[in-house]
């Protein structure tokens, strides 16, 4: 038997902000793993409520700059750990109890939908592969493909005989580990290296270029690298080869220029990336094209080329952002829900991100190299924090804003800070770039509050206007 939707939404996260003009459709919510999503339940929220108090414990034992006695004397990690999920896990069951029996419309499918090689009556069909819900199938007019991505496992040897976490489970840890290994330079790996480095875990860092967050502008990259190398110990360069248990120990085999060296922790996080759920999905069988990385091909209006299919998210954009997947979700409902308007479209003219670690790091733009490869003109303002009075309370030697300006237009390129506040700190400069706002006019026509730190972004703006009139 085959049951029949107006509409079926695969994946409930970004996909279970059903909006309420679509009431009057029955609809599928189908989940394969935990409701609520990627964010809610083992990314942004749940990392960010870990962050936090990783950042208080790290202040706490390095306050002697401001010339204050404070200390460190340790985490209740399962205080800490309880005190996130206990928070968390009510919201993602009850959200779940609220599909099963609070709305009407919707019906809540749980198992892995995977689109069938048949049709019914010319539509689509997924099976529903396993979970509680085996062997149901189900058709609809119109797909709404919200899957979301998964952690990758790089090739090293003997990995998949041996204990290890990826960021999934490396939050619900039941004991903290003194020492901790983590694999990959990137957001998780940042993160969660300043978490637990900031609870008191010696934390060894495997990267296999010379620099973390290497997708970031250089500048930005190099300091952080430079920086974050004082809290943990980074082997970078470094490719894992091997890991292997002895006794209670976990020991990582890594070659730095021919020669091995041995690094035995209690913990191994592997953070070297996340792969698109396609191949769960047996798009394929839908004819749904997909990037060389598995990720579905849509447009701005989150359609596929196959009609009646959208995608958002992590399954379709390279970004892996949750603030991105949110406005692609209201793009496709509402497209979905009127076919007959023009369609509205995601503007991916400004995509800010950041990254919670320590010292904190934001973004919006293109860095220099990407500049540069693309042949836009562009003058670069920085101002460090230690340039600004409240940078003086901070006493802070390290952290900076740095804007690229178009020198031909005024407007802004791309912008990056690193340091406290900064992903609060590049919101001005997210706005600028979406509204096509001159760095002139955010510069010297708004009234910045002092000495707030949002004074960095202003003098960096400055700083570039400067030079652009000095190139005149």
């Amino acid at each position: 038997m085959t049951d029949t939707f107006d509409l079926i939404i695969i994946g409930s996260g970004t996909g279970n902000s059903i909006p309420e003009y679509l009431a009057d459709k029955r609809i599928a919510l189908v989940e394969r793993d935990v409701f609520g999503g990627t964010c809610l339940n083992r990314g942004c929220i749940p990392s960010k409520m870990f962050v936090l108090p990783a950042d208080i414990a790290y202040q706490a034992a390095d306050s002697s700059t401001l010339g204050i006695d404070t200390s460190y004397n340790g985490v209740d990690w399962p205080a800490v750990r309880d005190r996130v999920f206990g928070r968390i896990d009510p919201i993602a069951a009850g959200g779940k109890e609220y599909r099963a029996t609070g709305t009407p419309n919707v019906t809540l499918v749980q198992g892995t939908a995977v689109f069938a090689d048949d049709r019914h009556e010319g539509q689509f069909v997924v099976d529903i592969a396993d979970g509680l819900d085996a062997g149901r199938r189900l058709t609809a007019p119109q797909y709404l493909l919200a899957t979301g991505a998964r952690p990758t496992m790089p090739p090293i040897g003997n990995l998949e005989n041996v204990r290890h976490h990826t960021s999934d489970s490396i939050m619900r840890l039941d004991t903290f580990p003194e020492r901790l290994a983590v694999i990959g330079g990137g957001f998780i790996a940042a993160e969660m290296g300043h978490v637990f480095s900031g609870f008191g875990s010696d934390v060894h860092l495997f990267n296999r270029s010379d620099k973390l967050l290497r997708a970031f502008d250089g500048e930005i990259s190099t300091r952080f690298t430079e920086v974050f190398g004082h809290r943990v110990q980074l082997h970078l360069g470094c490719v894992p080869t091997q890991v292997e248990e002895q006794g209670n120990a976990i020991v990582v085999h890594c070659t730095v220029d021919g020669e091995e060296q041995q690094i035995e922790v209690d913990e191994l996080l592997v953070a070297t990336g996340r792969q698109p759920n396609s191949d769960l999905l047996n798009v394929a069988a839908a004819g749904i094209p997909t990037h060389s990385d598995g990720r579905v091909v849509v447009d701005d209006t989150m359609a596929t080329s196959v009609p009646g299919v959208f995608a958002v998210g992590d399954l379709t954009n390279p970004f892996q952002l949750k603030h991105l997947a949110n406005a692609e979700g209201k793009v496709a409902f509402w497209n979905m829900a009127h076919p007959d308007q023009a369609p509205r479209q995601v503007s991916y003219k400004a995509v800010p991100s950041a990254v919670f670690s320590h010292p904190q790091v934001a973004t919006v733009g293109l860095t220099e190299k990407q500049a540069t490869e693309q042949n836009i003109p562009y003058v670069v303002g920085r101002r460090d924090y230690g340039g600004t009075a409240y940078g003086w309370a901070l006493e802070d030697e390290t952290s900076f804003a740095k804007v690229m300006i178009n020198p031909d237009t005024g407007l802004l390129v791309g912008a990056h800070i690193i340091g406290p506040q900064a992903a609060s700190l590049v919101q001005p400069l997210i706005q600028a770039m979406q509204f096509d706002q001159t760095a002139e006019d955010i510069a010297t026509n708004v009234l910045y509050i002092h000495p707030a730190l949002t004074e960095v972004v202003e003098n960096a703006l400055l700083d570039g206007l400067e030079n652009i009139a000095a190139q005149a």
